[in-house]
């Protein structure tokens, strides 16, 4: 593959406004999915030690900032660096990341607690977002991850979350 068909596909993932699908960048390059997927392969090896990703979501894929260059990229932007997640919230996303989809009465079973307020939080940041409703009694909003979220986290995938342990019955 040429370094043109290269340098054609960057420009693409450059102007995107978010996930692309493969399908989509192969027709714009008058190319099979198989040789832009080969071509995406070489840039992320191209961006390991850069100051660019590639994010894989279920929609496709996006140019991202990389992880690593987070804090420089917000100072530049005049983002606030001080939205922290309170310990509740973090709590909250864990479950929803581990158990996608889950509803807001799973979640508040897993903790013995009431989670709107943490809910709210994560929707406010766009790390998580409704996905639809439960078919169980009274139609529970649906929570998931968001590609924020992954990108918050360095992550390509939520295959990439770590693995939970193991727990032993006493």
């Amino acid at each position: 593959m040429s370094d043109q068909k290269l340098a054609q596909l960057e420009s693409l993932l450059f102007v995107a406004s978010g996930a692309t699908p493969v399908s989509r960048l192969a027709r714009a390059l008058d190319e099979t999915t198989n040789a832009v997927q080969k071509l995406l392969d070489q840039l992320q090896e191209e961006y390991v030690n850069r100051g660019l990703n590639l994010q894989w979501t279920d929609e496709g894929v996006q140019l991202t900032s990389a992880p690593e260059s987070a804090e420089t990229v917000e100072t530049f932007l005049g983002l606030e660096t001080n939205t922290k997640l309170s310990p509740a919230a973090v709590e909250v996303l864990a479950i929803v990341a581990y158990m996608q989809p889950t509803t807001r009465p799973h979640v508040d079973r897993i903790r013995g607690v009431n989670s709107d307020g943490s809910l709210r939080k994560l929707l406010t940041f766009g790390l998580i977002e409704e996905l639809g409703r439960s078919d169980a009694v009274g139609r529970p909003i649906l929570y998931g991850t968001t590609p924020e979220f992954l990108q918050h986290f360095g992550l390509d995938s939520l295959e990439q979350l770590p693995d939970l342990p193991a727990f032993e019955d006493d």
